[in-house]
């Protein structure tokens, strides 16, 4: 590890650790571990990546452990680790086996990384950022879940793919947990600019909204043996790059709200600035009457999978 270098910890070699672990690298935000349990698995994808890293012209370390020592003093760490989801399963249905995961993982970083900045990816999203949280002990603005970048990259996409248009110039907007509940605001979301009910009719605008909500089971129905990485993992690393470079940016992701939109100490999908302390500021906008219906059932969702933790 490079003296005065940011380090980043990916728990979970997987395609989506692995992944997140090539975007972090390739951006050069720091050095970067990858951890798993499977020995071999993460130290032959950390030099495989790292011998990359000559043909791409990168200057990030990239190591891979089965040792928690190995993750110490870590600025960012990105948990990934839990059962993916298959076809027919539904986010919840992962939630007994995926809680035992995350809590293991996340009280072995805490120990050795107590000042590090965790952005949870494993499902059901909401409810394991929760888990984070409340095992750590960390304040609510270093714990949070990439949920709503995801969300927002594909409702971008299919905006994208329909008006024929560069996915440079689209801004998008999710709220609300991260699963079926999910709620798009087609009049935040914009085209250079532009509202989209200015350029689409609304069956069209609603049709794109349902694919975006069920976007990851489309991608498992479509795989078959595995699910979606390659967003997922640039999601996580978009969020982890405006904390360690202080950017600032305001990204849909899921943050503790209390007081915020009235949600009563929960993870949510909600637009939050994140710089150098995390989640610095929840961004609140006025809602529309069946915005407010469908965020509440978002949050009732996830209230309900908070309830079943078996914490």
């Amino acid at each position: 590890m490079a003296i005065g270098r940011k380090k980043i910890t990916v728990v979970g070699a997987g395609f989506v650790g692995a992944t997140a672990a090539h975007w972090a690298a390739a951006k050069e935000l720091g050095d970067v571990v990858i951890i798993d349990i499977v020995e071999g698995l993460p130290q032959g994808k950390a030099l495989d990546l790292f011998q990359a890293s000559t043909v791409e012209g990168f200057d990030s370390c990239v190591t891979g452990t089965n040792d928690y020592a190995d993750t110490a003093n870590s600025d960012i760490v990105i948990i990934t680790a839990g059962l993916p989801r298959k076809p027919g399963m539904s986010r919840d249905d992962l939630l007994a086996i995926n809680t035992k995961i995350v809590k293991d993982v996340t009280e072995k970083i805490c120990k050795h990384s107590p000042n590090a900045f965790l952005i949870i990816v494993s499902n059901p999203l909401d409810a394991m950022v929760y888990v984070a949280h409340k095992v750590s002990g960390f304040p609510t603005q270093r714990v949070m879940g990439m949920a709503g970048v995801l969300d927002s990259a594909r409702f971008r996409a299919f905006i994208a793919m329909e008006l024929d248009v560069s996915v440079e110039d689209i801004n998008a907007f999710v709220l609300g947990g991260h699963g079926d509940t999910m709620v798009p605001l087609p009049r935040y979301t914009t085209v250079a600019g532009i509202p989209l009910p200015d350029l689409l009719p609304k069956e069209k605008i609603d049709a794109m909204i349902k694919r975006t909500a069920n976007g990851g089971a489309e991608i498992v129905n479509l795989l078959k043996t595995g699910s979606a990485f390659f967003a997922p993992s640039a999601s996580a690393v978009e969020m982890a790059q405006s904390i360690l470079k202080d950017k600032k940016r305001i990204l849909p992701c899921a943050a503790f709200c209390d007081k915020e939109y009235g949600v009563g100490g929960y993870y949510v999908g909600v637009p939050a600035k994140l710089g150098k302390n995390g989640v610095e500021k929840v961004i609140e906008i006025t809602l529309l009457p069946d915005e407010k219906t469908a965020f509440d059932k978002s949050v009732a969702a996830v209230r309900e999978l908070v309830k079943a933790l078996p914490l």
